[in-house]
């Protein structure tokens, strides 16, 4: 496994998509009933490249997204977050980008995903062997790039050539039900993956879906450690986190917040966590770090635009001591 020393350069290659969000506006509003909506850069792996880049951290993303209107706003957000989408290329043709239509609410909530010919399923291995990989600190990707052809086989030679490159990987397992043929080839294609990555974060239903039963989750997450991955966090919802390394395995709860709306926690906790990582943070630091992180974006509109900043989370950690320790 890579050194995790390495993090400290602080410059992450993020894999995986970009789209647009649609939030039925003003907040509380449902989807059926609204007249406006507002527009915002979305995607798992956008929203932790700005996770990343909010907490100090220099992120490029590399994914396809269209050749259109929406693939251009795509583009243009990753430009004001300072996103580095050197490696992000436009497809052309019917390919069409990643949209989502969302409701801020809590309760119910809706979120309505287009993901028909989806463009960033069209990397290629020509894509991720443009890269540059030494001149990174850590591989991240979600598990939607995995989940259709050319996209997975690409992913897997991008994880080859940065394993080669000394780079840590990371695998944020992000199950998206409606992206896979079926939950037994995503338990195959995720196993393969976790096995070689060094840092693994998912929910208990994700692990549960890698293991291929609903009750050997948490006996998969501590196999990845078993079989030489250096962490791996098992979030469990409100129940907080379990988190596992070599020396052992520790618990951790989540931060009380007014939550407008249930999406984007995973994306802020994986963003800030790295980058207190990456600062030299200790993993029941980092873990804490991405909880508040959390508990912050689940509070705010919108994903990627809610992320906080440093002195924003300092802040809140600030007036949160000891609440998840």
């Amino acid at each position: 496994m890579a050194d995790l020393a390495r993090l400290s350069g602080r410059n992450f290659l993020v894999i995986g998509r970009a789209g647009m969000d649609l939030y039925a506006d003003p907040p509380g509003t449902r989807i059926e009933e609204a007249t406006r909506f507002t527009a915002a850069l979305g995607g798992s792996s956008a929203n932790i490249a700005v996770a990343l880049t909010r907490q100090g951290c220099s992120a490029a993303l590399l994914t396809c997204v269209s050749d259109d209107a929406v693939g251009s706003f795509c583009l243009a957000q990753l430009d004001g977050y300072g996103i580095d989408r050197r490696h992000v290329r436009p497809v052309p043709g019917e390919a069409r980008n990643s949209l989502a239509v969302v409701e801020t609410r809590l309760e119910n909530c809706q979120s309505v995903i287009y993901r028909n010919n989806a463009a960033d399923f069209a990397m290629t291995a020509a894509d991720v062997e443009a890269v540059d990989y030494p001149a990174f600190s850590a591989l991240i990707t979600t598990g939607t790039v995995l989940a259709a052809e050319p996209s997975r086989s690409a992913a897997f030679r991008a994880f080859d050539l940065a394993k080669a490159a000394g780079l840590p990987l990371i695998f944020d397992i992000d199950y998206r039900p409606y992206s896979w043929s079926s939950a037994k080839e995503a338990a195959q294609i995720y196993a393969r993956v976790a096995a070689m990555c060094d840092v693994i974060v998912g929910n208990d239903v994700e692990f549960a879906v890698m293991a291929g039963h609903p009750d050997q989750g948490l006996d998969a997450a501590r196999g990845l450690i078993a079989g030489g991955a250096r962490i791996v966090v098992y979030k469990m919802g409100e129940k907080g986190a379990l988190s596992l390394t070599p020396d052992g395995e520790f618990a951790t709860g989540i931060y009380p917040t007014r939550a407008l709306k249930p999406t984007g926690a995973g994306d802020s906790f994986l963003g800030a966590f790295i980058a207190a990582l990456a600062a030299g943070g200790s993993v029941r630091k980092a873990v804490l770090r991405g909880s508040a992180a959390a508990a912050m974006v689940v509070s705010r509109v919108g994903c990627a635009p809610a992320m906080p900043n440093q002195a924003e989370l300092d802040g809140f950690l600030a007036n949160h001591p000891d609440l998840a320790s």
